[in-house]
């Protein structure tokens, strides 16, 4: 398990480093282009990469009196994945009991979440569709890979990203082959930055 671990730990900086020098490398190209290629065309619908999150206290702040509101950083973030059509998913422990499939129990985590929402603008739910991963059984919540695995599989050959806020997550995430990132750290972007997200993608897309 240790040796797993440290191979995706590894991967996962390899990954990164590999996609901060790719951003700073393409970044005059990338700004000449349109001058280059004439009229700008709207961007086409992206299948690859997926970025998948914890909720609790990475996307959503619960205060001491029980309200829920976004956490710094987060709306914005959902926001530049939606406008690059970046597909992004939820990792999420719900308690099994509340309902027999995933969009059962992403229903009532909805439901809530938005019953103790403070925040001035709603949630994005609509950004996540169907990919909102819940463990069927006490067995599968995290860190158990289970949804981890599930939700892998559900993208295909897409490079996965997962973004959480404990350094144990993020490990689990990483063993399971996810470009993993710890979010709210002081001295390092809130979110693994939008563009090199986009390169990710760029290996299988």
């Amino acid at each position: 398990m240790k040796r797993t671990t440290a191979r995706g730990r590894a991967r996962t900086g390899l990954a990164l480093g590999a996609a901060v020098t790719a951003a700073a490398l393409c970044a005059p190209a990338a700004a000449a282009a349109p001058a280059a290629a004439g009229p700008a065309h709207a961007p086409l619908p992206r299948t690859c990469p997926y970025a998948y999150f914890d909720l609790g206290e990475t996307l959503i702040h619960t205060a001491e009196d029980g309200s829920t509101d976004y956490r710094p950083g987060a709306r914005a973030h959902l926001r530049a994945l939606r406008e690059r059509h970046i597909k992004v998913g939820l990792i999420t422990n719900v308690p099994p009991a509340w309902g027999a499939t995933d969009a059962e129990r992403a229903a009532r985590l909805k439901k809530e979440v938005d019953a103790t929402w403070k925040g001035s603008v709603p949630f994005a739910w609509e950004d996540f569709g169907d990919r909102v991963h819940t463990p069927r059984t006490e067995a599968e919540r995290k860190p158990a890979p289970a949804l981890w695995q599930r939700a892998k599989k559900a993208s295909g050959r897409c490079v996965v990203v997962h973004q959480a806020e404990t350094a144990e997550e993020v490990r689990a995430a990483a063993a399971q082959g996810y470009v993993a990132y710890q979010v709210h750290r002081p001295l390092r972007p809130r979110f693994l930055p939008v563009p090199v997200i986009e390169l990710l993608g760029l290996a299988r897309g």
